[in-house]
């Protein structure tokens, strides 16, 4: 019975010294790569990609968001006309080309 125990505990201490040195071995891998190559294979991980993405997305949902708000104040008619960025672009362009001449008259 104290054998068996004995051969597990050691099975155990044993494993966690090959952890330790793949550890050590991928850490040397590492070391031994160019920046570029290292960044690649960080770039390479699901959580690199999986923040990557979440961030993308907070962007681009931070980017219309402003394009609504920026066509909210544009006139057209009809109101509710709709226009793709690069419109909203333009129209915000000569409407303030507009306001500025109004307020030299």
């Amino acid at each position: 019975m104290m054998n068996m125990e004995n051969r597990e505990v050691l099975q155990a201490i044993t494993s966690c010294t090959n952890v330790v040195n793949k550890r050590k071995e991928k850490s040397n891998d590492m070391s031994m790569l160019s920046r570029e190559e290292r960044r690649r294979r960080r770039r390479a991980t699901q959580k690199y990609r999986t923040a990557h993405a979440t961030r993308e997305r907070i962007r681009v949902e931070a980017f219309n968001v402003s394009f609504a708000e920026l066509r909210k104040l544009l006139p057209t008619l009809p109101p509710d006309k709709k226009l793709s960025k690069i419109e909203i672009l333009r129209l915000a362009i000569c409407y303030i080309a507009y306001l500025n001449h109004v307020l030299k008259s």
